[in-house]
C-alpha cells in the first residue's frame, strides 16, 4: 500500500464558523469538505495546509495547531495519510479556486444539514470543532 502524505486545514472564524469548500472534481464532487491536498516535494504538513487554504479559498491562514490525523483510501493501492490543522484567517479575500467549486462559512450546527464528504462530520467532532448533535436533548415545551 502506497501512503501519500497530505494536509488539510480547518479554518475557524472569530465567531466560531468553519470554512468549507465544495469539491469541484471527483471523488465526491459537489460535497463540502475542508481545504487540503497532498504535500509537494520539500514541503512540511503545515506549509501544505496553508498553501491549500490559499489555493482553494483565496485566504492566507495562520496555522494554530494540529487537530487530528486520519488515513483515507485513495484507490489503486494508495491511501492518504492526512494531518489536519486548525487555522485562523490572516488575510486575503474569500474566493473559491483551484479544484473548489464554492467556499462558504458554516456554523457548527449547520454541518449536519449539508452534504459533507464521507466521515467529515465525525472528523470535525474528533477535532473538537463540531458538536455531537446526535446526543442533543430537546427540552419539552412548557404548556399552559
Amino acid at each position: 500500500m502506497e501512503v501519500v502524505p497530505a494536509a488539510g486545514v480547518i479554518i475557524i472564524s472569530d465567531d466560531g464558523r468553519i470554512l468549507l469548500v465544495r469539491r469541484g472534481h471527483q471523488p465526491q464532487m459537489g460535497r463540502w469538505t475542508v481545504p487540503g491536498g497532498r504535500l509537494e516535494p520539500g514541503e512540511t504538513h503545515e506549509q501544505a495546509a496553508a498553501r491549500e487554504a490559499l489555493e482553494e479559498t483565496g485566504l492566507q491562514v495562520r496555522i494554530e495547531r494540529e487537530a487530528l490525523r486520519v488515513r483515507l483510501p485513495a484507490g489503486e493501492g494508495r491511501e492518504f495519510e492526512v494531518r489536519d490543522f486548525i487555522a485562523t484567517v490572516a488575510g486575503g479575500t474569500l474566493l473559491p479556486g483551484d479544484d473548489a467549486a464554492d467556499a462558504r462559512w458554516f456554523t457548527p450546527e449547520e454541518l449536519d444539514r449539508v452534504e459533507l464528504t464521507t466521515n467529515l462530520l465525525g472528523y470535525l467532532r474528533d477535532a473538537g470543532v463540531a458538536p455531537d448533535l446526535r446526543d442533543a436533548r430537546v427540552a419539552p415545551a412548557d404548556s399552559d
